[in-house]
């Protein structure tokens, strides 16, 4: 059997105790690491696993899942997930696989940032589509989570923006000329999110949003050291908030006065937030 199992967000600790007898009694351990992080090494995991593990990177699990699914119709095969095993779509499509193997499969959810993300203070339900945001470079800034973020904003909605990680990547030129030489990793911080969505509301122009909309800065959710930044995204595009992983959410214009009275104590500058929200969000509920 194939086992998807879900680690949560933080740390070794955080997978749940059926999840854990599962590993303990795989015949193999991967752990998929290039969607997201956990924040602990593999050797961590491994010593509170009390067992191997494999890395699979993103090479192995879209171009060599036989090498994961090998044998898993007589033998169990765990395949280790950071948050929830359904939260990216390449997890969907390594079960399809192990279904035209007739192999069966089994999932042991956990916390996501899609749940988790409700410690901002934010209601889950005032939430619209979720979009991921990627590095720009130069030559290429990809807006097409800009008409999503639109959306969300005219019928009132927050937004989650999954922030870019960049894990055993491959620079143009290496890429092009075969040599299997990676980038070091990283992790998109939430000030370089909003910077970004700034950049782009510029060149677009559409009143989406503005540099003075209000937004959720989340460092470390699930973590013991946790933190959380509220404040225009101007001040969230100037604002340190440490080590990864980041998430942005942007606000909608239907946010309810107790999700205020939450997020203003996280408030970069709490004039600047109540005049924000004064003037875009008060009587719009």
């Amino acid at each position: 059997m194939l086992y998807l199992v879900g680690l949560g967000l933080a740390d070794e600790t955080d997978i749940t105790v059926k999840g854990l007898n599962i590993v303990k009694a795989a015949h193999r351990v991967f752990l998929e690491a290039y969607t997201s992080i956990l924040m602990v090494d593999k050797e961590k995991l491994e010593a509170y696993y009390g067992r191997p593990i494999i890395v699979a990177d993103r090479e192995m699990v879209e171009s060599s899942s036989e090498e994961i699914l090998a044998g898993a119709e007589k033998e169990d095969v765990a395949f280790l997930v950071v948050g929830d095993p359904f939260g990216a779509t390449t997890h969907t499509d390594l079960v399809l696989r192990a279904r035209e193997l007739k192999i069966t499969t089994q999932s042991i959810h956990n916390a996501s940032i899609m749940s988790a993300i409700g410690a901002t203070g934010l209601q889950l339900y005032n939430f619209g589509q979720t979009v991921s945001m990627v590095f720009f470079t130069e030559s290429w800034k990809p807006a097409s989570f800009y008409d999503r973020v639109k959306e969300n904003r005219h019928i009132g909605l927050h937004t989650l923006m999954l922030l870019d990680i960049k894990v055993k990547e491959q620079s143009l030129e290496n890429l092009a000329r075969g040599r299997k030489v990676y980038e070091p990793p990283r992790f998109m911080t939430a000030a370089q999110c909003a910077a970004q969505m700034i950049e782009i509301e510029e060149g677009r122009d559409e009143g989406a949003y503005k540099p003075e909309t209000l937004a959720v800065g989340i460092a470390r959710l699930g973590a013991r050291d946790q933190r959380m930044a509220v404040g225009t995204l101007k001040q969230i595009s100037e604002y340190d908030l440490g080590a990864p992983l980041h998430s942005l959410v942007l606000l909608g214009k239907r946010a309810h006065d107790l999700e205020r009275d939450y997020i203003r104590d996280a408030a970069i500058d709490k004039p600047t937030f109540d005049e924000a929200w004064t003037m875009q969000y008060q009587n719009h509920q």
